[in-house]
């Protein structure tokens, strides 16, 4: 019997190799719907959640969406909580770690919401609020169909970051 690559058979093949310098476009492999979605899910809950703490609380969210990517600790080794329970990983298409930089291109239309949620406190905030949460809620449709239909899984704002979900072990 020949022993084949890893990631091609046997143990721990459904998860995608993390990318390297090296990685050819196309190797990676899309992280699954039915992770995706729930690990979305638990991060905006989150966030709005935060979001609704008197004054700062929209602070706190528009930086969690914003940064959530890229942080540097331990308990979420540069991906949302979200992600980390869902075992996903974001990663750039071309090897380099994930960094908050990264992180704000590829989740800026996220934080419209944490930043609408901070305007809703006045009463020239909510004027404001208003067209932002639309503008937050058909980015978000555009984000989902994107995850749906393209090829690789990428949405907008991980064409506009160069990065990618994709499955792993931990």
């Amino acid at each position: 019997m020949t022993e084949q690559p890893e990631g091609t058979a046997g143990e721990g093949a459904e998860a995608a190799q993390e990318p390297t310098a090296g990685t050819p476009p196309g190797a990676l492999q899309k992280a699954d719907l039915g992770k995706r979605i729930p690990a979305a899910l638990i991060d905006g809950l989150l966030a709005f959640v935060i979001g609704w703490i008197p004054f700062i609380g929209g602070i706190i969210a528009a930086a969690y969406w914003l940064v959530r990517d890229g942080l540097e600790l331990d308990f979420m080794d540069r991906r949302s909580i979200g992600k980390k329970l869902m075992k996903l990983r974001p990663v750039t298409l071309d090897g380099t770690p994930m960094d908050i930089m990264t992180s704000a291109k590829r989740n800026w239309m996220f934080a419209l919401v944490g930043v609408a949620q901070l305007l809703i406190y006045t009463i020239i905030g909510i004027l404001l609020a208003i067209p932002l949460i639309f503008v937050a809620f058909l980015l978000g449709i555009l984000e989902l169909i994107l995850v749906i239909t393209d090829d690789e899984g990428r949405r907008l704002g991980d064409k506009i970051a160069n990065t990618m979900v994709i499955e792993v072990d931990e």
